[in-house]
């Protein structure tokens, strides 16, 4: 059921990114678009996926706002080499596909690739769970 709740998010994540993409390809289409509109994308994933999987992946319930905020920040940084994969492959797509939407294949394909690997990236640096030692 995990898995399946963890697609669905990745899914759900995936879609805000590619919408806001979209939107900032309606509102500019000039030099380094493509970047500008990944980093708008990255954004909207970023706190989208974070929300679902804090409460309902890992069952997280942050003890105040500075430490949902130490939380997000921590869950970010681990987000940083799958980002590079999503950007690289999303990049990648749009430079050697004629197909204007070749970046939306590519984001699609680094998106589920950096989700997997972040998964268990923040099982065991971000969300971490200690058991209590009873003596």
């Amino acid at each position: 059921m995990l898995a399946v709740k963890y697609t669905l998010f990745a899914i759900i994540s995936t879609l805000f990114n590619l919408f806001f993409q979209y939107l900032s390809f309606l509102v500019y289409l000039g030099p380094a678009s493509l970047y500008i509109a990944m980093f708008f994308g990255t954004l909207a994933g970023l706190v989208a996926k974070y929300i679902l999987d804090k409460k309902y992946i890992f069952y997280h319930t942050p003890k105040d706002k500075k430490d949902d905020a130490k939380k997000f920040m921590l869950y970010s940084f681990m987000g940083i080499f799958t980002t590079i994969i999503f950007w690289g492959t999303e990049i990648t797509f749009d430079a050697l596909l004629e197909n204007p939407n070749a970046k939306y294949i590519g984001a699609v394909i680094g998106l589920s690739i950096g989700y997997i690997i972040k998964y268990f990236l923040d099982k065991k640096y971000v969300f971490i769970y200690k058991e209590k030692i009873i003596l």
